[in-house]
């Protein structure tokens, strides 16, 4: 008897891509594309144009690939956030999910890149990449935060497979890179006291603008003891946080970021 052929599993697959450009005063739409289960909605908004994105799969796990593009031309204003917090299941051990991400900011345009929450699953594996060119006077706020297992329901992590990557460039120069691996036991990685002295999520704020040195001082007062911020040049900020679960992450976070984007955060940050 012939034996029956494996059947392969089923994985996701998504592409988003948004420009946004200076029209009669307003940023509008430019470019759009979505494909697989990539979508983006688009709320009212006064100012910017606000372009919210939604990975109808409703996870992330093994095999799954998405990218995003996002553009914010010559004097436009772009902020692009999720539904809602994103979810990386478990994951066969040969599989990795992907997700790229790359924005671009053009002369005098601002991004606000602000996605809520990654909650990563036992058993989860992910390599991630955030890519930003931008321009010397531009202005980009991003935030990328990520949560160990979800407190309240008692989950921790001890099989994990992370790769998460950011780079910036000002100008063509590389201003920033950050790298995070975290393969194996997270939990116990991460109850070292040089590393998160057992917090179950993080967050990296980065802040590039003229002149964003200036506002080192004041976002300090507003940290807790598991933060910091530093300026790496007159124009770049970056912070990082440490909390003990993601609910008390986020009630560091917006407040800090409300600072930093000069406005309430977007809607779905409030559901």
């Amino acid at each position: 008897m012939t034996a029956p052929a494996a059947i392969a599993a089923q994985r996701a697959r998504g592409k988003a891509r948004i420009g946004a450009r200076l029209r009669n005063g307003r940023s509008a739409i430019s470019d759009l594309h979505m494909s697989g289960s990539s979508k983006l909605l688009f709320p009212r908004a006064k100012d910017a144009l606000q372009a919210v994105y939604l990975n109808s799969s409703g996870g992330v796990t093994g095999g799954d690939a998405f990218e995003v593009e996002a553009r914010a031309e010559a004097g436009a204003h772009l902020v692009m956030t999720t539904q809602a917090a994103e979810r990386v299941y478990r994951a066969l051990p040969a599989e990795t999910g992907r997700v790229e991400t790359r924005l671009t900011l053009e002369p005098g345009a601002r991004l606000d890149w602000l996605p809520q929450e990654t909650i990563l699953f036992e058993g989860g594996a992910l390599d991630r990449r955030l890519s930003i060119d931008m321009a010397g006077d531009a202005r980009f706020t991003a935030c990328e935060a990520l949560v160990f297992g979800r407190h309240a329901m008692g989950e921790v992590l001890h099989d994990l497979r992370l790769r998460d990557r950011i780079d910036l460039r000002i100008d063509g120069r590389l201003a920033f890179a950050d790298r995070l691996h975290l393969q194996g036991d997270a939990a116990a990685t991460l109850a070292h006291p040089a590393i998160a002295d057992g917090a179950g999520a993080i967050a990296t704020v980065i802040h590039a603008a003229p002149g964003a040195a200036t506002l080192r001082d004041p976002l300090r007062e507003m940290l807790p003891e598991t933060a910091g911020v530093s300026a790496l040049s007159e124009e770049l900020l970056v912070l990082r946080l440490v909390s003990f679960d993601g609910y008390t992450l986020r009630g560091h976070l917006a407040p800090v970021l409300r600072r930093l984007s000069g406005a309430e955060l977007p809607r779905p940050w409030m559901i």
